[in-house]
């Protein structure tokens, strides 16, 4: 498959290890968790790995267990190449968005 856009949905259970201690008692998915998963959607798209994380902003919290949409974008400017934006959007408010680099 070779689109320039790829969707997947995100969802981060409850129970995963990384909540507990982000933030105790009102514990919410971590950035860091958030680009694991576009690594994780870079590889089922297109077998790529990430390599880099150039921009990425986080606007609004995803909460465990929460409904969201991964989307992947392959930047169309040549001198661009190997450059993906992504964002994470819930009932289509924007939670994040960035670029990174990815290889094969």
């Amino acid at each position: 498959m070779n689109t320039s856009h790829y969707s997947a949905p995100l969802c981060i259970a409850a129970d995963h290890p990384s909540l507990p201690g982000h933030f105790p008692g009102h514990p919410l998915v971590p950035g860091v968790l958030m680009l694991e998963q576009v690594a994780v959607a870079l590889r089922a798209w297109r077998g790529l790995r990430l390599t880099a994380v150039l921009e990425a902003k986080f606007m609004a919290p995803l909460w465990p267990a929460q409904q969201a949409q991964l989307t992947l974008t392959q930047t169309r400017h040549p001198a661009s190449q190997g450059r993906i934006h992504f964002e994470i959007l819930r009932d289509g408010a924007k939670l994040a968005r960035g670029i990174v680099e990815a290889q094969p």
